[in-house]
């Protein structure tokens, strides 16, 4: 069914987490009449064998964006906790340039940013709200299946400083590679060294409406946010006169309440309430409450929050999504707030206009292959030295390969890679090192 939350929905029309679309507001947000039954499933289908008219779920890939437009995807929208149906947090925002940015890339996200089936060159932002592993998890993901999927060049992050160097983005990023180091060396050796960079631009948690990025039309601007230790931050992006609020994760704060005013967007994490946390995540009950309410937002502070800001159209997030949930904490927020609201999960897609704000779902595949873009990666530098020795080497049992050589003799002359041929070399060195 449609997803189209609105503020004259009532909690009524709730069905298997699903908003029922009778009376509603169009994309200009001006009231529309109830949809008949012959058209409830996006519009008469006027024959056989036509395109089907404007439908109720997005297909990846399939429209273009206009050019003073954002489309912004959750790609994970749940909690630390790993579960097959709902990835840690992370948001997708393409804008109408062609640029593509990451908020976030939590533990499990990457299934579905892959799912998106964007060439990997245009993965290649990734803005980090915080260093917890619910928000960056999956950073290790997209850094090499991006690289062995054809990325050309390093991954770039943005992400905030800590209280001392240790604490920040840039410290954060220089030891994974170390934790990475054999994935990191073994492929710059065997694929290329340039697509397993990470360039990271650290900027002050503390500013406020500060410019950490500006290219192409787009500006994203960050302020400071509270969780558990000095650091977390919130994102704007803003493009072509429409604002998307991003608050990571935070408490109720006196910057999100200021800036994001008026936003287009605003998307806001929402906790499960403490009872919640107790049935179903297993908290001991005094960690229970403060997860919901001393570091995080509850659901009846993220309506006084979308109240007094009034953004366009409001989007919570960071809860699991299901039946013991989802019922409770929609109808907290609306002990506080009675405006548009979209209760986020993973596959939601919003395209935000000035005319209108539309949401719905997305269809993709479970099994996406990566898609090429228009560059292409470059060879593997000449000169390395061998991450394997001569000892290993020389494992390598001879019949084998030699029973695919036919298969690469073709493959070799359909793309005029003969010069790149490295078997006669490779056999030479291994009889000689099996001697």
């Amino acid at each position: 069914m449609r997803r189209e939350i609105l503020a004259t929905v009532m909690a009524t029309f709730i069905l298997a987490g699903v908003f029922a679309v009778g009376w509603g507001l169009g994309r200009s947000g001006t009231s529309v009449a109830p949809i008949s039954d012959a058209e409830a499933a996006g519009g008469i289908v006027q024959g056989p064998n036509v395109v089907a008219p404007d439908r109720y779920v997005y297909y990846p890939g399939t429209e273009e964006l206009g050019a003073e437009e954002i489309r912004v995807t959750a790609c994970g929208t749940g909690m630390p906790a790993a579960r097959r149906g709902q990835a840690a947090t992370c948001f997708l925002i393409e804008t109408g340039n062609g640029d593509k940015f990451l908020f976030d890339i939590g533990t499990g996200s990457m299934a579905n940013v892959a799912a998106m089936m964007i060439p990997y060159q245009y993965l290649d932002k990734v803005f980090l709200s915080h260093l917890h592993t619910d928000h960056m998890g999956d950073i290790d993901a997209l850094w090499a299946g991006g690289w062995t999927s054809g990325r050309p060049n390093a991954l770039r992050v943005w992400g905030p400083s800590g209280a001392t160097p240790e604490m920040g983005t840039a410290y954060a990023m220089e030891h994974f590679l170390k934790f990475v180091n054999w994935d990191k060396v073994t492929r710059e050796y065997k694929i290329t060294p340039v697509a397993g960079g990470i360039n990271v631009t650290e900027f002050d948690y503390r500013g406020v409406d500060q410019v950490v990025y500006d290219e192409n039309g787009v500006v994203i601007k960050s302020y400071p946010a509270i969780h558990t230790g000095d650091g977390p931050v919130s994102f704007a992006l803003e493009y072509a006169g429409l604002k998307v609020f991003f608050s990571g994760d935070t408490v109720p704060n006196k910057w999100f309440v200021e800036h994001a005013r008026g936003a287009d967007l605003a998307i806001h994490e929402a906790m499960m309430a403490p009872a919640q946390f107790a049935q179903f995540y297993n908290q001991p009950a005094q960690l229970a409450w403060r997860t919901c309410c001393e570091f995080h937002t509850s659901p009846q502070s993220f309506g006084k929050i979308m109240s007094e800001v009034r953004p366009r159209h409001a989007v919570a997030f960071h809860f699991f999504d299901e039946e013991g949930t989802r019922y409770a904490i929609y109808e907290g927020i609306r002990e506080t707030y009675d405006g548009p609201l979209s209760m986020a999960t993973d596959m939601m897609v919003w395209n935000v206009t000035r005319d209108g704000i539309t949401e719905r779902m997305a269809v993709s595949p479970d099994d996406a292959w990566s898609v090429p873009g228009t560059a292409e990666q470059p060879p593997p530098d000449k000169g390395k030295p061998n991450p394997m020795s001569d000892e290993m080497e020389a494992g390598r049992w001879l019949p084998a390969f030699r029973a695919q050589d036919a298969m690469l003799d073709e493959h070799m002359r359909k793309y005029k890679l003969e010069d790149q041929d490295w078997r006669p070399a490779m056999y030479k060195k291994i009889e000689a090192l099996q001697k």
